[in-house]
Parts: C-alpha cells; sequence; structure tokens
C-alpha cells in the first residue's frame, strides 16, 4: 500500500493547473455589493468557456490515466458487475414483458412473450438508438390491450424527453413522434385511440434547450396516428406557468387524474376529468379541482367508481390512506382507511381489490395487505 500512496502523492505534487481568469463583476443587491468573478464561466458556449474546461478536462484525466490501480480497479469492477440481470415481469393484455441485462450492456432491453411458456422475443433494444449507448428509456406505457406502446427516450441524461409508438406485435415504431417533452408520463385512454401527456412550449430557435427556463407545462392529448402539431390542448394554468401536470388515467378508464405540483415541494393539488364513457371518452370534459390547497402531498392509489383512494401525509407524517368522495369531496368527510402506524409508509397500490402497502420497517421494506374498507389482512411473507 505504501508505494501506490507515495506514487499517488508524487503525481498530486507534479500537477499544474491551468490559471482561471477572475472578471471584475460586482453586483448590488440593495446596497450590498457581491462580486462574482467567474461570471464570465456561465457563457458555456463561449470559445473562452470552452478552453478553460479542455484545459482543466486534459490535467484531470492526465492524473487519472496515471493512477497504477486503476486498470485492476476496472478489470474486478467489470467482473463483478457481467452477470444477467432481470426486472420483474409484467402483464399486460395477456402478454408479459420483462428487462433484461445480459450483464455489460449500457442499457436493459425490454422483451416479451406471448405466454409464459412462449420463447421471449426483444421488444425494444435501447442500444441501437446511439452508439454510444447514452440513449436511455424515460418512460414505458401500453395500452389496455398491450398491442400498442409509447415510449419515452432521453439522450445522455438529459431530462428532455422524445415520445414514439411502437407495435408490439410487428415491434416497428409508427410515425407518431413527440418532442420538447419533459416531466412527463403518458396515459392512454382505454379506447386505445390516444394519450394524455404533458409538454413544454418549443424553445425559441437559435437558443440552446438545455439552458433555459421552462414555464408553462401544458397537458395535450394525442391521437394514434397524427402529427404532434395536431394535439388536442386539454388543460393549462398561464396564471401560474411554474405549475406541472402528471396525469394517469384510473384502472377502470373512467377518470383523469391530475397531480398538480410545483418545482420538488412534496405538496400537491389533485384535480380530475370524468371521461364517462371509458370506449368513448370526453376529452372535452371540464376540470375539476378535488384537493386544491396545496397543503400536503397526496398520491393517487386508486378509485371505486367515485370513491378515490389516497396515500397522503396530510395529519400523519409517515402517512396513511383516505378515501375521499367525489361527490362530497370536504375534508371533513374523508375517511382514514389505513391510520398511519409507527413504520413509514414508502407506496401503495390496489391489487384485485386488496390494498398493498410498503412500509419501511428497520431498514428494510414490508409488505402489509388491507380490505379497500381498511380491514388488515396480513402481512406478505
Amino acid at each position: 500500500m505504501a508505494p501506490q500512496l507515495l506514487t499517488a502523492l508524487m503525481l498530486v505534487q507534479t500537477m499544474a493547473y491551468p490559471p482561471t481568469r477572475k472578471g471584475d463583476v460586482v453586483d448590488d443587491y440593495h446596497g450590498t455589493k457581491v462580486a462574482d468573478p467567474y461570471r464570465w464561466l456561465e457563457d458555456v458556449d463561449s470559445p473562452e468557456t470552452r478552453g478553460w474546461v479542455e484545459a482543466q478536462n486534459r490535467v484531470t484525466f492526465g492524473y487519472l490515466e496515471q493512477i497504477p490501480e486503476r486498470e485492476r480497479i476496472r478489470r474486478r469492477l467489470t467482473e463483478l458487475w457481467d452477470y444477467p440481470k432481470y426486472g420483474a415481469p409484467f402483464k399486460k393484455g395477456g402478454r408479459y414483458f420483462f428487462f433484461k441485462n445480459t450483464g455489460l450492456q449500457n442499457q436493459s432491453v425490454l422483451y416479451s412473450q406471448s405466454s409464459l411458456t412462449a420463447a421471449p422475443e426483444v421488444l425494444l433494444d435501447p442500444n441501437t438508438l446511439s452508439p454510444d449507448g447514452t440513449v436511455a428509456l424515460s418512460i414505458l406505457a401500453f395500452t389496455e390491450d398491450g398491442r400498442t406502446m409509447v415510449y419515452g427516450t432521453s439522450g445522455s441524461g438529459s431530462d428532455w424527453q422524445e415520445f414514439r409508438v411502437r407495435d408490439v406485435a410487428t415491434r416497428q415504431d409508427r410515425s407518431d413522434h413527440l418532442k420538447w417533452i419533459k416531466f412527463s408520463g403518458a396515459a392512454w385512454t382505454h379506447d386505445g385511440a390516444g394519450f394524455f401527456y404533458s409538454r413544454y412550449p418549443e424553445p425559441a430557435a437559435g437558443t440552446d434547450p438545455l439552458l433555459q427556463v421552462n414555464h408553462n407545462q401544458t397537458v395535450y392529448y394525442h391521437k394514434l396516428g397524427s402529427d404532434q402539431s395536431a394535439d388536442r390542448l386539454i388543460y393549462e394554468r398561464p396564471d401560474h406557468p411554474d405549475w406541472g401536470f402528471s396525469v394517469e388515467v384510473s384502472a377502470d378508464g373512467r377518470y383523469a387524474v391530475y397531480t398538480v405540483w410545483l418545482g420538488t415541494d412534496r405538496r400537491n393539488r389533485v384535480y380530475y376529468q370524468d371521461l364517462d364513457d371509458p370506449r368513448h371518452p370526453k376529452l372535452d370534459a371540464p376540470v375539476v379541482r378535488l384537493l386544491d390547497n396545496f397543503d400536503a402531498s397526496y398520491g393517487f392509489v386508486g378509485n371505486t367508481g367515485a370513491l378515490f383512494y389516497f396515500q397522503t401525509d396530510n395529519g400523519a407524517p409517515r402517512s396513511r390512506i383516505i378515501a375521499v368522495d367525489l361527490g362530497h369531496p370536504e375534508q371533513r368527510r374523508w375517511k382514514e382507511l389505513v391510520p398511519q402506524a409507527p413504520d413509514v409508509i414508502e407506496g401503495s397500490q390496489i391489487v384485485h381489490n386488496t390494498f398493498v402497502v410498503r412500509y419501511l420497517h428497520d431498514a428494510y421494506s414490508q409488505l402489509r395487505t388491507f380490505a379497500l374498507d381498511g380491514k388488515p389482512l396480513g402481512e406478505v411473507p
């Protein structure tokens, strides 16, 4: 160990860092002057900034490449990571889907199979979307019959997404291509005709989309096979340009449920649309403000008709599950189904008319089940 440490110390001592120019920018905040000598580095496209970054990288990588143990560490980490990895399978419309990574693939591959005994087929391999494997899947959403899926991709870790639609049987993309999407999923209506999603206005020409502040996220509905320019505007709030909207369609297809968020704040609002007939959804139905106080976190768990279930930290810092009747949404009419427990609720969902609740217990996850009326049913072994 001593020789390696001595070598590393010698490398540090011989490093010569490139100079960084100090500017003369000074801001005056209500009489208090604050110097900002490195303001010029905020112009990431200027020749001077690019030159500075390149010089810093030469120093950094020049040092890293000389570390004697670097290659041994790389070989060992490669050995440890080189084994097949599988994601949990899921079922949609009679077909089964799962992700698999053979070991060292940059991105896991999506497979599908028509039955539990059928041979799996590659449905989507993200590794083919870019030469260096830096384009990743960001979202995945299937129609109720499992025949069509919308998938989102993002490049090099960007928040910006592009959506495309793929036919499961042929494993080929359709013509649909949506852009300027960020912080959004896709929620199919149960007729399979299209899906809700949220997008931002297209950035002005000549600007770098990665550097712009985004405002006015808006909910649209995309009809399968149409151009994005024909997408139907469903909901916007120009009076609150910083609000964002996540839309999901309830399991019965009757409601579009909006989670209204603001930045990284844990609190949110909840709105909804009554689509009426799932096979012929009313996209022009009014958006109803159900929980509009922005006083707590409300996660939509599911519904039984007009009775909505939420996981919330309202009055329960470790979370609880409540029922809200759309006909009587006043807080005094809420019903507590799963009360707060000593353990924190990490997540919850409805499976076969049963609440499956995930708790954090002594640093590990524990699953407990409850009837929809809140009656405890037991713990999942």
